[in-house]
């Protein structure tokens, strides 16, 4: 219950801090899309308490993503007087790979998707029509992208996990990629938008990822069977 009121606190002291730079952290967010809207074209708000509640809900959620590493070791700190001392030790790297994989997501998801998928959004409209995105709409948007990229980005660590605990072999893994790779792709059109430039570019991150987990889930396994063997 202390580790839970101290990650509530650290969000809350993360979003007090923030809350004054609400509406310039909305600005930040939407740039990919603002950046490929006509000069004639502008966000707008269709709900009254929009402008407030929807900048508020960022600056929230922004809060949290923040607060993440401190969450994070929490929940390690819980966890680890239950641990042998070389479980912490394979914990210790998870535990940071975890959180950079977390943020590589959604800057992943910023700086390389969302300008590709609003440039094709917004040029393949009907002539005549005018873009004029809703500014929560976009917020939700947004958030269920970085969601997706930032969880998809952490397969290389479930991965390692399952293959440190015995409940999967790599080798086996390895020998389903083809599933997997099909598996990755249904996935991409079930999390992103209905166009095929995000679909593939959640995709093809994700089962690179799946590769990489099954090349350090190998060493992972190698090095437990030693330890049991000696």
């Amino acid at each position: 219950r202390n580790r839970l009121i101290r990650c509530i606190v650290v969000v809350l002291v993360i979003f007090i801090g923030l809350f004054a730079f609400s509406n310039d952290l909305y600005l930040y967010i939407s740039e990919p899309l603002r950046a490929q809207l006509p000069e004639t074209s502008t966000m707008i708000a269709t709900d009254v308490a929009s402008p407030f509640l929807t900048p508020f809900k960022l600056t929230l959620v922004l809060s949290f993503f923040a607060a993440m590493p401190f969450i994070l070791y929490q929940v390690w700190a819980f966890a680890a007087p239950g641990l042998y001392k070389k479980e912490k030790i394979i914990m210790v790297p998870l535990f940071f790979s975890s959180v950079f994989l977390f943020y590589a997501g959604m800057a992943f998801a910023y700086y390389a998707v969302f300008p590709l998928i609003f440039l094709f959004f917004t040029s393949i409209g009907p002539e005549g029509v005018a873009v004029m995105t809703d500014i929560r709409s976009y917020l939700d948007f947004v958030l269920k992208l970085f969601f997706a990229f930032g969880l998809s980005f952490e397969i290389p660590i479930a991965v390692v996990i399952l293959s440190w605990v015995g409940a999967v072999n790599p080798d086996e893994l390895a020998k389903k990629r083809p599933y997997v790779f099909i598996l990755c792709f249904v996935l991409g059109m079930l999390l992103t938008p209905p166009d095929i430039i995000s679909q593939t570019l959640l995709a093809v991150p994700m089962w690179l990822l799946f590769e990489v987990g099954i090349f350090f889930g190998r060493l992972v396994r190698s090095r437990g069977q030693e330890e049991n063997q000696t």
